[in-house]
């Protein structure tokens, strides 16, 4: 059985389309079966939504009177990269106000950054910009203090350099200390570990070899419609892979891109990470068009077939040399309880497993009354064939430390 996106295309403007969630899949084929599934059933929609730390936001402010040309901004006291054309910023999700009075309660506990600044905006609040600049002939201007609106913005699009993890570790922490990571506080002697994915609903884990999901790609993001702009950093096709082709750690990563104007607050939300910083959760939904049976049988990924990474982030992390502890699976990461080293130890997600599902909801509503057509890739991401891997920084001066 073959069918084209042309094909499922035509029924979903028809209205005929027969679509699943990527959680809603797995009982239906376990019912009929694979080959009946794959005749019958068109798209299933996936969904994920949690902390995405290489995301920021581009944004046209439109030119003031006289010129200016900014070379340093900061909105709401959050740095923004000026070193564009005169009115064009870039924020990133990370990036953390010069002086933010949390941290002179904790080091480390910033409560506001750049993905906060990026949710406001989506919000429609008003954001107080502070520019500076060394004037020119032409943009003779040198300062600038004001607020802005995303409605007055002549752009403002999502532009997130590696989001949607094909698979991630699990964090423990085997030293005496408590230490704070990206993926939360850490308990010493094994207290807890720490995971963040979608699993069954995440969307590159129900497309391992990215048969369907390329650059070009139509996705939802945070809330609109976005696409697929590349392959994201640190895309990592050749990681180990179990059963199905499911990768047994982080592998692929997609940049994806979108018109913030168009965006919801309630799937672009700024994070706090006590110890380690700010960053942004991003709610992504891919739909997988079933062009065969093959896609079927990738579709139905479930969370206990799918292996996690279980590493020492006090030692792993610092020294940049990674060792997996041991395997675990999704299933049980979200019984809140697995067994690591012979200990029963509770776990705790940092990505919503209950959004991932709304999204991918969603997503199936907007397909199924039309309002979402799919779109075939225009190039595909580096696969298992590309021998591309993820390396590490080659230090060449031991100047640097």
């Amino acid at each position: 059985m073959q069918r084209s996106i042309e094909e499922i295309n035509e029924k979903i403007k028809k209205n005929k389309a027969i679509v699943f969630t990527a959680e809603e899949i797995i009982p239906y084929v376990e019912e009929v079966g694979y080959k009946k599934a794959a005749e019958r059933v068109d798209v299933v929609t996936t969904g994920t939504f949690g902390p995405m730390c290489s995301s920021g936001a581009f944004l046209n402010l439109g030119h003031t009177t006289p010129r200016m040309k900014i070379q340093r901004a900061w909105l709401n006291g959050v740095l923004a990269y000026g070193g564009l054309a005169a009115v064009d910023l870039f924020i990133g999700a990370t990036e953390i106000p010069d002086d933010d009075p949390a941290n002179r309660i904790h080091p480390g506990l910033f409560k506001y950054g750049g993905g906060h600044v990026i949710e406001d905006l989506i919000s429609g609040k008003d954001i107080f910009l502070k520019a500076v600049s060394y004037g020119t002939d032409c943009y003779p201007r040198k300062e600038l203090e004001t607020y802005i609106n995303i409605r007055d913005l002549n752009q403002a699009y999502i532009y997130n350099p590696r989001n949607c993890y094909q698979n991630y570790n699990v964090a423990v922490n085997l030293s005496k200390k408590v230490i704070y990571t990206y993926l939360g506080v850490l308990q010493p002697n094994l207290g807890n570990a720490n995971f963040s994915s979608a699993g069954q609903l995440s969307p590159l884990l129900n497309d391992p070899y990215y048969r369907t999901i390329g650059i070009g790609t139509k996705i939802f993001l945070g809330g609109a419609q976005g696409f697929v702009s590349w392959e994201g950093t640190q895309h990592n096709p050749t990681a180990p892979r179990g059963e199905n082709g499911v990768p047994k750690e982080g592998a692929g990563t997609i940049a994806v891109t979108g018109d913030m104007k168009k965006m919801n607050a309630r799937y672009i939300r700024g994070v706090s990470v006590m110890g380690y910083g700010a960053s942004m959760a991003v709610g992504i939904g891919i739909p997988i068009p079933i062009i065969d049976e093959d896609m079927i049988r990738f579709v139905t990924v479930k969370d206990e077939d799918i292996l996690a990474p279980v590493v020492d982030y006090s030692m792993a992390y610092p020294s940049n040399k990674i060792k997996v502890l041991s395997y675990v699976n999704y299933r049980d990461l979200r019984s809140g309880e697995v067994e690591i080293k012979g200990k029963k130890v509770p776990t705790a997600s940092l990505s919503s497993y209950p959004i991932a599902r709304e999204i991918a909801n969603t997503l199936k509503t907007w397909i199924l009354k039309g309002e979402f057509l799919l779109t075939e890739k225009v190039a595909s991401l580096p696969g298992v064939e590309s021998g591309q891997g993820f390396y590490p920084l080659k230090i060449r001066s031991e100047r640097i430390k």
